[in-house]
């Protein structure tokens, strides 16, 4: 087996909060967001006000119990958050819902295109795949209603949230460190693998809990959820390790400003970056990237609509597939073939 760049655990402190391992890796504090959020409010930047143009969504094509397992149907619910359908499983990934990506519902950053499937649309769920617990992935009132839907359902998450999962609900929950695998329902292969981001829910918990993507194998398809992450140099690595994928959920928005984001969060010619270095590790087998993380909530200061077009402009530039990047609309269904 080839050794990781990264060895199982060298990311917790001491005093058992987590951290970024690579070199050069910031994290901005509390001093540092509210200069950005004083810069936001005094451009006209704080909130939606019309900085471009929100993905419009698609009528979501009725979704069947199960999908036919020797192809893998994935439909982009809107922001990090789609409805895989691989080898005969239904599999969730950072399901969020809300009206707000907030810890209240009378402020905070609001969503600017519905979701692109309704919660109660949705097939029964088997697999849930979470990245980490920042109110825009981590839906409370989301998580209660799935537990509640289908108890059997089995929730991956990385260390710290099997707690606050079992707390709203979740019966069964397969808790890993980076570099961790286990086969949570018969018949699937998951691997949690490291991202470049940080946790938090309020002033005091900042980093107890870990962040990360997900590999998934389910039937003949291999799937990788990259989670939220800034760009750092372990790509390729994570893909001789754990690929080759078949689809790759690659973060592209939510990036400006860079002296702010950068450490947390890829632009589009970062994004581009990654999934190339992903790719060279199996160059000959065909991937699509999936684009995420943009166009559902106002988080960042870039224009709503600008990471889709960075991002296809990158991607001309690599001289990739046209075909192979995917840029959803909420709702929108795209589908690999057996």
């Amino acid at each position: 087996m080839t050794t990781p760049l990264i060895p199982p655990s060298p990311h917790r402190r001491p005093n058992g909060r987590f951290f970024n391992p690579w070199p050069g890796s910031v994290e901005h504090g509390f001093g540092d967001a509210l200069k950005w959020m004083l810069a936001r409010a005094r451009t006209g930047k704080l909130g939606f006000n019309g900085r471009g143009t929100p993905p419009s969504a698609v009528p979501a094509e009725p979704v069947a119990a199960y999908a036919n397992p020797n192809e893998c149907r994935i439909t982009w619910i809107g922001h990090s958050s789609f409805l895989i359908q691989i080898g005969g499983f239904n599999v969730l990934t950072d399901p969020v819902f809300a009206e707000r990506a907030s810890p209240v519902t009378f402020a905070g950053p609001r969503r600017i295109s519905p979701p692109g499937l309704a919660l109660e649309s949705l097939p029964r769920i088997d697999l849930v795949l979470q990245s980490h617990n920042h109110y825009d992935h981590f839906d409370v009132v989301a998580i209660r209603a799935l537990a509640r839907r289908a108890p059997t359902t089995v929730w991956c998450a990385p260390i710290g949230l099997a707690a606050p999962l079992r707390k709203l609900g979740v019966k069964h929950v397969s808790e890993c460190d980076w570099f961790d695998s286990a086969e949570p329902i018969p018949g699937t292969r998951v691997e949690c693998i490291p991202a470049r981001h940080f946790s938090g829910r309020s002033l005091t918990d900042r980093n107890s809990t870990l962040w990360c993507g997900w590999t998934l194998r389910a039937g003949t398809k291999r799937i990788y959820f990259a989670g939220d992450s800034a760009f750092h140099p372990d790509f390729a690595e994570i893909a001789r390790r754990s690929g080759p994928f078949d689809a790759v959920l690659m973060p592209i928005g939510a990036y400006d400003p860079r002296w702010f984001m950068s450490a947390v969060h890829m632009d589009p010619e970062e994004a581009i970056a990654a999934f190339v270095a992903l790719r060279s590790a199996h160059p000959s087998h065909p991937c699509v990237m999936a684009a995420m993380h943009w166009g559902t909530f106002v988080l960042t200061d870039e224009p709503v609509d600008e990471p889709p077009r960075r991002a296809r402009a990158a991607w001309e530039q690599h001289q990739l597939d046209a075909n192979a990047l995917w840029i959803f609309a909420p709702g929108e269904t795209k589908v690999i073939g057996a």
